[in-house]
């Protein structure tokens, strides 16, 4: 009994202890969670008191020199002689000899009209030709005769004068024969259709088997460019012109004009002034203005749209700074302008020109000074930066 007792005893004992630890356990792991939530709530507050470091942006100084000042017109490419080829007369086209854009001499078989219905027409004017010039002879030979008889009072001076007036018309209708010979082997030669100047030959509109000619509904054949040179049209505003026309601006003596073509790329040759149109047209405001480029390799063709850029004058001492450093806030563009204590200032500015990757300044900025080009999003007015020199990225392909 006293035996049971004990273990009795024993057993609360161990189970007061591993109470005792769980909870020493448990109070200490408490104390460790609040001392580390302090810790972490100290470090909060000292990150809170420490301001950030100054967002690091890329500066260049703005810069000032001489340059050209350059306008910009969208034109269209034109041929310089665009010879449309005409059915002359009414026939079945037969052949084709020429192959669709390719480049033609002037003289060179086109197309073939069939020719036996103008041979036919050809071979009939030449045999009433030959029998007109036999009624002349029979009335030359009459009129001479009664001319030898008329002295002796063999035949009336009526007879005579009738004579005379059968040998005139005979001549007339030598003549009339002849003229419908002529325009039968015209004719005949219209059959044969030919370019008539150098140039790249365009689509044929007319197929082989159709009837072709001045009467039907597209006498159209085809058209023949000539593309070296060819011309750009550029529309010239009235105020342009008038700056021109006051200032005495002789296009002959500009610099050459410079064509860039719809990909990107500048033409190697170099333009010139060609001639303007007599009027301004009064829809549009804008006189056309015609310039030429040489085209020895035939690239440039009519129709072509491109920008034609022309050298209107130097400004002297522009300011200049990269188009990425200028941005706009309510219809306004804006600078950054980083001063010698590394101090933000948000200025207004006034652009005017565009030459390459760099902005012409007139108002708002001096010489020398740093303006942003990289992380113009980072600054405020105000603000501290860390400025480094703005490195410019390569083009791609380059």
């Amino acid at each position: 009994m006293k035996k049971n007792q004990d273990m009795a005893n024993n057993t609360m004992k161990n189970l007061m202890f591993i109470l005792r630890s769980i909870l020493v356990g448990a109070l200490f792991a408490l104390l460790l969670v609040g001392c580390e939530n302090k810790a972490k709530e100290e470090r909060k507050l000292a990150a809170a008191a420490s301001p950030p470091p100054p967002p690091v942006v890329e500066v260049i100084q703005v810069e000032q020199r001489d340059v050209p000042i350059y306008q910009e017109w969208v034109g269209t490419l034109d041929g310089m002689v665009n010879a449309q080829i005409l059915a002359q007369v009414t026939g079945y086209l037969i052949k084709q000899i020429y192959k669709e854009g390719d480049l033609v001499k002037k003289g060179q078989l086109l197309y073939e009209i069939d020719p036996r219905t103008f041979q036919a027409s050809l071979n009939q004017a030449k045999g009433n030709l030959a029998r007109q010039e036999a009624l002349l002879v029979t009335a030359r030979l009459d009129m001479e005769r009664i001319q030898r008889l008329l002295p002796e009072n063999a035949v009336s001076v009526r007879e005579r004068d009738n004579a005379v007036g059968r040998e005139a018309q005979a001549q007339a209708e030598v003549v009339a024969a002849k003229a419908a010979v002529e325009s039968a082997q015209l004719s005949l030669g219209f059959t044969k259709i030919t370019s008539p100047i150098d140039g790249i030959a365009g689509l044929s509109k007319a197929q082989l088997g159709n009837l072709v000619g001045p009467s039907t509904a597209n006498p159209v054949l085809t058209t023949v460019s000539k593309v070296n040179p060819i011309k750009a049209f550029v529309p010239l505003s009235e105020q342009q012109y008038m700056y021109f026309a006051r200032n005495e601006k002789n296009p002959h003596d500009q610099p050459p004009l410079q064509l860039n073509l719809a990909d990107g790329t500048v033409y190697p040759e170099g333009g010139t002034f060609f001639f303007a149109d007599r009027q301004v047209d009064v829809k549009t405001g804008t006189i056309q203005v015609a310039t030429l480029f040489p085209n020895p390799r035939n690239i440039l063709r009519p129709g072509q749209f491109a920008r034609v850029r022309a050298t209107v004058g130097i400004r002297r001492g522009a300011l200049l700074v990269p188009q990425r450093a200028v941005g706009e806030m309510q219809g306004r563009r804006m600078v950054a302008v980083v001063n010698a204590d590394n101090t933000v200032e948000i200025r207004p500015v006034k652009p005017a020109e565009t030459v390459g990757t760099q902005w012409v300044i007139e108002e708002g900025l001096k010489p020398g000074e740093r303006v942003v080009a990289e992380g113009i999003l980072k600054v405020r007015p105000g603000s501290k930066v860390n400025p480094r020199p703005f490195v410019e990225a390569p083009a791609a392909g380059r």
